[in-house]
């Protein structure tokens, strides 16, 4: 365990305030790159080492399985492996599966892992026909579900609600398509993601005893991305909290970027005002980039008053690229090249990522790379191991490492597996659409990966399923030495050496119908994934967007 000393050690000294403000409540204010997850997780061990906090007794909240994984992975290393760090759906679950018997009775319903079968069986029970492009408008739909339902929305009450759907959809038929669904899931005693939270937060304020129990587990709390926070997740943190005040909020308004699924930045902005006594650290240093990337995301914040600066602290590099297309498909064209060329060059292929607004623009990105047999991964909200390919897969893998074949090597024996999901004889490193062969690829290239280290032992089945079972459970996905593309939103969180940042054009950044000033917040995102090398460019003609930084 590492001593109170050591674990403020190296930090920063707006890092090492937040460190030290070992008791709640503390807002901080952290920038893209500026090392917020270190700070916060050294706060949760320097209090848990000087006697401040119970590690066993605090829930640090992230936004994602990964960075939960992550924050566990560093309080481990401090010492401190006791402290609970879950998503918020993850902690509501582990609660509900625990109280359900005692509160409900039986068994708890089977969860939802996608909204989309049972949007479509709610739109044929509505008897509403859907356009052509099925596949988007069920996506619309099921947004809209999501939206009323962290806003605490019932069906019945949908269409008294002010907010614009932005779904080809009207408004009157998604509020059929909602009554339908909540039925069906009545009917088939299924609960969704949003239900959790709805459950979990009606046990702990109306069972005292519950609320008892949960107050004495969880005394100290941490909430990461408190920028997007919804109505529904801050009752559910209000319901954990009581009448306490031992609370951390991180976040940045600058990347406010889901608020069409009902996430506002009200609560970290108004935190203040909730906890007048509240301490309020920023940090502003920039570790991830190079300033001349800070510059660029800087000129972007001041246009628009996002939010507040980066101080640049490393190296100099390249200046940001601007190119412009004539369009779409030679636009693609040209990336494609440009990324063929500084591979050739001996560039690392998972050192680059292609960033775009739209799924559409993706799949001509993808058309373009398929083309020019340069292999990628898509990157997609979707968790690497929920995809139904990667659980069948695993699922074959346990039923094959249940009793050995020693006639055949483990290695051979997993590509056999894996080839029924594979849609040609490609290899581990090998293009993918939308998923099937770049994940199943990535488990075999983790294979191979791990059959030449020596430290792998015994190389069999069974110990490869061990380790993606541990990966799994730490959202801890494998990683293939291709290029990455994925839109700006499944890019949040995540850092590049060399980012493309396609389609800066008018019509698609700002995205029509969307607020300007969230796709200002989407665009200050993707900026900020880069690390070393930024690309921009457009076709035709080329977003207002682009005017903020280029002056």
């Amino acid at each position: 365990m590492a001593s109170a000393e050591e674990i403020l050690a190296n930090l920063d000294e707006e890092q090492r305030k937040v460190a030290l403000a070992t008791r709640g409540p503390v807002c901080v204010i952290a920038g893209a790159g500026t090392g917020k997850t270190r700070a916060i997780t050294h706060r949760i061990a320097y209090a848990s080492a000087i006697g401040v906090m119970d590690p066993q007794r605090v829930l640090a909240i992230t936004f994602t399985a990964r960075a939960a994984g992550e924050m566990r992975t560093r309080l481990r290393s401090l010492g401190f492996p006791g402290v609970t760090a879950r998503t918020i759906h993850s902690a509501a679950l582990k609660q509900l599966l625990y109280f359900w018997p005692s509160v409900f009775g039986g068994q708890m319903p089977e969860l939802l892992t996608s909204k989309s079968p049972f949007v479509n069986a709610a739109v044929e029970r509505a008897g509403i026909k859907l356009p052509a492009n099925n596949r988007e408008a069920l996506r619309d739909i099921s947004t809209e579900i999501e939206w009323a339902k962290v806003n605490q929305i019932a069906p019945e009450d949908f269409l008294a609600t002010s907010r614009d759907v932005r779904s080809r959809i009207s408004a009157e038929d998604i509020a059929r398509i909602y009554a339908a669904y909540e039925s069906l899931k009545k009917q088939e005693r299924t609960l969704d993601f949003e239900d959790l939270l709805l459950l979990t937060t009606a046990m702990i304020e109306n069972e005292p005893q519950v609320r008892e129990r949960v107050h004495d587990q969880y005394r100290y709390f941490t909430v990461d991305e408190y920028q997007d926070i919804s109505p529904l997740q801050q009752r559910l943190i209000d319901a954990w909290l009581g009448s306490r005040d031992d609370i951390c909020v991180v976040g940045d308004p600058a990347q406010t970027i889901y608020s069409f699924a009902g996430a506002t930045p009200s609560y970290l902005l108004g935190f203040t005002k909730r906890f007048p006594n509240a301490e309020v650290i920023r940090l502003s240093t920039g570790y991830r980039s190079t300033p001349e990337i800070l510059f660029t995301a800087n000129a972007l914040l001041r246009s628009s008053s996002l939010g507040h600066e980066l101080a640049p602290v490393n190296e100099h590099g390249s200046r940001p690229e601007l190119t412009e297309f004539k369009t779409e498909g030679q636009e693609a064209v040209g990336v494609t090249n440009k990324i063929t060329e500084l591979i050739s060059n001996g560039e690392a292929p998972e050192g680059i990522a292609v960033l775009a607004r739209t799924n559409s623009q993706l799949a001509a990105l993808e058309k373009s790379f398929k083309a020019a047999g340069l292999p990628y991964q898509i990157r997609s909200n979707e968790r690497f191991f929920d995809r139904p390919e990667i659980r069948e897969f695993i699922r074959d893998i346990r039923k094959a490492s249940v009793i050995p074949n020693s006639d055949i090597d483990w290695l051979e024996e997993l590509r056999g597996i894996a080839q029924p999901y594979l849609k040609s004889d490609s290899s581990e490193v090998s293009a993918g659409s939308y998923g099937n062969i770049d994940g199943i690829g990535a488990l075999i290239h983790l294979a191979r990966e791990l059959d030449g280290d020596d430290r792998f032992q015994p190389k069999t089945l069974r110990n490869f399923l061990q380790e993606i079972e541990d990966r799994a459970q730490q959202n801890n996905p494998p990683q293939m030495p291709v290029t990455t593309l994925a839109t700006l939103h499944a890019a949040k969180g995540l850092e590049w050496n060399r980012v493309f940042v396609v389609g800066i054009s008018e019509g698609v950044l700002p995205y029509p119908g969307t607020p300007e000033d969230e796709e200002l917040r989407l665009f200050y995102v993707g900026i900020t994934r880069a690390r070393e090398h930024l690309h921009l460019s457009h076709s035709g003609v080329r977003s207002p967007f682009l005017s903020s930084i280029l002056k």
